[in-house]
């Protein structure tokens, strides 16, 4: 398949390039003395990712430690509720800790392990990567240290008492916003205080070169599972995919496996409380070309050219950029990008717990609630939605704020 000259079969030989750029996104934008530790990280990434002994210990995780692969599940009443299209979930809320995060925390980890370091850092905004990556720090024997944004912590307690409970250091957030945005800037801070001994573990499809790179590598397990496990079920490919987009890494796992084939996709953003600036957290529906954390995407941006407040209802998404290969699978039209407010994510949280009996996160209800809303306009067809996460972390912020919808 080929879209606006790029050869979709090649696709993933030349996507991205040496230096990590997708088109004009990507790169490594970092101080000079990361430079030789970031060059280490890639230089083992490359070595180990063609090894079996590597391949295989990640492939025997995922079996015996993760619970892979993960079901994909046909979800008949909510299918009838909004009409004659046949809904699908990719069921990544089975995975171990309870999201897909962990698909690429301990392939980090046992990088970690190969490099010799002792500890491993990272931020977290809804507390999954925290969780996922605390709990890898516990397999493979590392010291963790996750940075949380006070806000983040407030609203995601029982993630907070998970990632103590496996042995991490949760580091309080206090300046900004004290969201995910301020969460990355503070563990960037303390790698960089310490990037000898540690290792600092990106949780999603963004950051300098080579973690949109390895983060996606990882999470592809997602769509290569979908992609077999739907043509086994019904025959044929989906007619679309959903999934939800924040930093981008449970989506670009379910997308990429899928980017060959002849399929609508669409990444959903958050398009919280409404379209002013603030009130949002949709980067690529209202963002621009801009460098953060140390790679360049489309950002949103305040009068001044820098990172915008951001808001969203899910703590996992509410971040002002975006993994630079959605921004650049977006600039040549291969994936569709749209945004689903606070009240439609609701709503679909609900009729998912009441309809299959699967309480989902909020992060995953926003491709839930553009799933049903595409179904009512495609009228005949099949659509698979990646069910990011459970929505354990999220219930007592829901019975707080939406106490009248029990």
């Amino acid at each position: 398949m080929k879209n606006n000259g790029i050869d979709y079969q090649t696709y993933l030989k030349k996507y991205p390039d040496e230096k990590g750029n997708f088109g004009k996104f990507g790169g490594s934008y970092i101080p000079s003395e990361l430079e030789d530790a970031f060059k280490q990280i890639d230089q083992a990434y490359h070595t180990i990712c063609k090894s079996s002994k590597f391949i295989n210990e990640l492939r025997r995780i995922r079996t015996e430690f993760q619970g892979r692969p993960t079901p994909v599940y046909h979800a008949e009443r909510l299918s009838r509720n909004v009409g004659n299209v046949q809904i699908y979930l990719k069921r990544e809320d089975l995975n171990h800790t309870g999201a897909h995060k962990l698909n690429h925390c301990m392939g980090e980890a046992l990088l970690a392990k190969y490099l010799g370091k002792k500890k491993i850092i990272a931020e977290t905004g809804a507390g999954q990567h925290g969780v996922a990556l605390a709990t890898a720090a516990a397999f493979f024997g590392l010291k963790c240290e996750i940075h949380m944004g006070e806000v983040d912590i407030a609203k995601q307690a029982p993630n907070v008492a998970r990632m103590k409970i496996l042995g991490a250091k949760v580091i309080p957030v206090t300046f900004g916003l004290k969201t995910l945005k301020e969460a990355v800037d503070s563990a960037f801070e303390a790698y960089l205080k310490d990037y000898k001994n540690s290792m600092y573990c990106i949780g999603s499809v963004v950051g300098p070169h080579p973690f949109p790179k390895m983060v996606r590598d990882f999470q592809m397990v997602v769509g290569i599972e979908a992609r077999k496990q739907f043509l086994d079920m019904t025959g044929e490919l989906p007619d679309a995919l959903v999934a939800c987009v924040g930093g981008g890494s449970n989506s670009i796992g379910l997308f990429v496996p899928f980017i060959a084939d002849p399929i609508e996709i669409f990444g959903v953003e958050p398009l919280g409380k409404g379209k002013a600036l603030g009130q949002h957290a949709a980067s690529i529906s209202f963002g621009s070309p801009g460098v953060m954390h140390g790679f360049n995407s489309l950002m949103l941006k305040d009068d001044n050219d820098q990172p915008a407040s951001v808001y969203s209802i899910a703590s996992g998404l509410d971040y002002p950029s975006v993994g630079p290969e959605h921004a650049f699978l977006h600039q040549k039209g291969r994936i569709n990008y749209t945004s689903i407010s606070d009240e439609e994510a609701i709503d679909a949280f609900f009729a998912l717990s009441r309809l299959e009996g699967i309480i989902p996160a909020l992060e995953s209800a926003h491709a839930v609630a553009f799933a049903t809303k595409l179904a009512q306009k495609m009228k005949i067809g099949s659509i698979l939605v990646n069910l990011s996460g459970r929505g354990d972390k999220d219930m007592d912020y829901v019975l707080k704020h939406y106490s009248d919808r029990l």
